[in-house]
């Protein structure tokens, strides 16, 4: 017997939720999604520090050799989901997926640009538009924004999907593909209801997505819909027929190893929906988010999640910048420590703000005065990084 792999390989597109080369290369999927937090967690991979090391360097050739550690940063967070988008393409016949920055998901025209550049650099590398999906976060003024993107022909896969009201606004603006959160939506009933367990078929993930899936087909809509972030592969299972699905490699392997019998729950030439077209506009969708109080807070929650991820990322490809420069990033670890004391958000650290020991405090305070500012951090922190270089 076929594995279910094979089977739902047949009856839907498979995509791979990871970032990382190997896990992609093993299971030869069409498509491939990331994200921040896969990007993040790739990162880590040792064979993959080239890439990072290929990023920064490029970034800083970009734009110039004078430019602060922070500028670099922010260039080399696309030039890093972009190469890794170059890699991925490698492997794949299909398209790949790379993220917009989260924390802009509440500005329109921000996105826009973002991902405009973002597509911009995937064509300086000899790639074409149709091989790449610019994910965008579901917010009213990401789907306006795809919106705009899709007429220029920039191709759009729209994020952090919970409710029913987001999946019909991207319908009606045209956008490639919707990635609604299966495994999220199960996990807020689960925290919310007391009810611990969900058989597939009653998994409210799944009800959701059916729905979706049902409800663009009956209307004809283009848009795609590729069910993503499970927890099992019931919930995979119960969605098979999806136009596509994303799944990450350890449901994957899952699905490799088990020999079932495996039955189409979804046929786009035969959907089952009785609603009626909605047509969306921004008071409505405000009105339809705030009553579904699962869909708001997934998506606040998932932009900050994938808004940490980003800035944790910052972080390391800071850190990463300063083994390759030394002294030259130093600028970038005064600032982190002058913001860490900093409690009160003044511009000086106070003793008792001070999280170190008063001898240091005491040795960076050289008018003694008992407040410490950007420039003693510097002047007394840089010489005792180049007494320790000496």
């Amino acid at each position: 017997m076929a594995t279910l792999l094979e089977q739902l390989s047949s009856m839907t597109v498979v995509v791979a939720d990871t970032g990382e080369l190997e896990a992609i290369r093993r299971f030869k999927p069409r498509d491939a999604t990331t994200n921040p937090s896969l990007i993040l967690a790739a990162a880590q991979i040792p064979a993959y520090q080239s890439l990072i090391d290929e990023a920064l360097t490029y970034s800083r050739k970009r734009i110039g050799l004078g430019a602060a550690v922070e500028e670099i940063v922010e260039e080399a967070l696309d030039e890093i989901c972009v190469i890794f988008g170059k890699e991925i393409l490698k492997i794949i016949p299909g398209r790949v997926s790379t993220e917009v920055d989260a924390r802009l998901s509440y500005d329109m025209e921000a996105t826009i640009q973002k991902a405009r550049k973002i597509i911009s650099l995937y064509n300086e590398a000899g790639i074409s538009n149709d091989r790449v999906l610019i994910k965008i976060a579901s917010t009213w003024e990401g789907i306006k924004a795809a919106e705009i993107l899709e007429k220029e022909g920039i191709h759009c896969n729209l994020t952090l999907l919970f409710g029913f009201a987001q999946a019909a606004a991207c319908a009606e603006a045209g956008v490639t593909l919707i990635s609604p959160f299966v495994g999220r939506i199960l996990d807020w009933y689960k925290a919310n209801t007391g009810k611990v367990s969900y058989s597939g078929s009653d998994d409210p993930g799944v009800i959701s997505v059916t729905r979706i899936f049902n409800y663009f087909k009956s209307h004809g809509y283009k848009t795609e819909v590729m069910g993503a972030s499970f927890r099992n592969i019931d919930e995979i299972i119960e969605l098979s027929g999806c136009d596509l699905l994303t799944i990450s490699p350890k449901l994957l392997d899952q699905l490799k190893g088990t020999e079932l019998p495996l039955t189409k729950k979804l046929d786009s030439l035969n959907p089952f929906s009785n609603e009626e077209k909605v047509n969306i506009n921004k008071v409505n969708f405000d009105s339809m988010m705030s009553e579904d109080r699962m869909a708001q807070e997934k998506l606040d929650e998932g932009i900050r999640g994938f808004s940490k991820a980003i800035e944790t990322l910052e972080a390391q490809l800071a850190h990463r910048l300063a083994v390759n420069e030394g002294g030259s990033a130093f600028t970038h670890v005064v600032h982190e420590i002058f913001m860490l004391n900093d409690l009160d958000g003044d511009g000086c650290i106070t003793r008792e703000e001070w999280l170190g020991s008063d001898a240091v405090f005491d040795a960076l305070d050289h008018d003694h005065d008992g407040r410490l500012l950007q420039d003693d951090l510097f002047s007394g922190l840089g010489a005792a990084l180049l007494l320790s270089k000496g």
